[in-house]
């Protein structure tokens, strides 16, 4: 069994690609509650990726190519469907577009990329190795909507160093604990957005790769008119210890302090207003987990 999923990881992931756009507006802006992403930051390290795999679109990640780790991840959560992961290391994937702007978009295994300057703008994955630090998900498998969707969050721009006890056990038990949150009391017609991000820290992987000193989350659920019936999320040092839950205000005021910028928007500003307008939506969280 698990030789066939390690075959279909990779039949599927051979089509993936990660799409580095200008703006995520008309190309992947519907995993943002109302269209509309969290407060970015401006400077040319900075990338927005639009991950897809098939031609299908996921998820968005605002990647960070100065301290090689994302700076948040966002996607649209439609409940539990079981994904599994798969542990072996070699799977992860890196973008060789964002080394090189004129390779493929093509999201690829690091061992079959050869390029110059392979790895000056992204983590790769002997930065982790014999490290004190797992590789751990912002976009996360366990609130997946597909299997495939599962696979392609195994790209390093969607991964951070983390505590390993604050991934395997304190953040695990977090995730499964807002997907619950979500699935009961965020049904259709209504729809959950999720985005997931980390804090630049002090300390470096392997002299390249920024290991963060906070990981955070917030959540929303709007109904079919695009208004806000209840938020929340989370925040937590990048250590042993379980991340504490925050009002949506606390957070977004944290958030600001700790990146050090005037104000910090995680989700649309109309999200607390009536908006009477619908925004169409076209997801690519949609199939479900069928594992026999």
């Amino acid at each position: 069994m698990m030789l066939l999923l390690h075959v279909l990881m990779l039949s599927l992931l051979s089509g993936g690609s990660a799409e580095v756009v200008l703006h995520f507006k008309d190309v992947c802006d519907q995993f943002f509650a109302n269209g509309k992403p969290p407060t970015g930051f401006s400077g040319v390290q900075y990338r927005k990726i639009c991950q897809k795999q098939d031609n299908v679109y996921y998820f968005a990640t605002f990647y960070d190519t100065s301290n090689r780790i994302p700076v948040y991840s966002a996607y649209v959560f439609q409940g539990i469907m079981g994904c599994k992961r798969l542990k072996n290391e070699k799977f992860w994937f890196i973008e060789p577009q964002l080394d090189d702007n004129n390779t493929s978009p093509n999201m690829q295994l690091n061992k079959d990329v050869s390029i110059q300057g392979l790895g000056n703008h992204q983590a790769l994955n002997k930065d982790y190795v014999n490290s004190k630090y797992d590789r751990g998900h912002l976009a996360p498998v366990y609130q997946a909507n597909s299997q495939s969707c599962a696979y392609a969050t195994f790209t390093l721009t969607n991964g951070a160093p983390q505590n390993p006890s604050f991934n395997r056990v304190q953040w695990n038990t977090l995730e499964g604990r807002i997907a619950r949150k979500l699935s009961n009391e965020c049904k259709l017609p209504n729809k959950a957005y999720i985005v997931t991000g980390v804090v630049p820290g002090t300390e470096n992987l392997n002299n390249r790769v920024n290991v963060p000193s906070h990981f955070w989350t917030a959540y929303c659920c709007l109904d079919n008119m695009n208004i806000s019936l209840f938020s929340g999320g989370f925040i937590g040092k990048n250590e042993k210890n379980p991340p504490e839950e925050k009002t949506m205000n606390d957070l977004k005021s944290e958030l600001a302090n700790l990146y050090h910028v005037s104000s910090f928007e995680l989700f649309s500003p109309a999200e607390h207003q009536a908006k009477k307008q619908r925004i169409s939506q076209n997801y690519c969280f949609q199939k479900q987990c069928v594992i026999n």
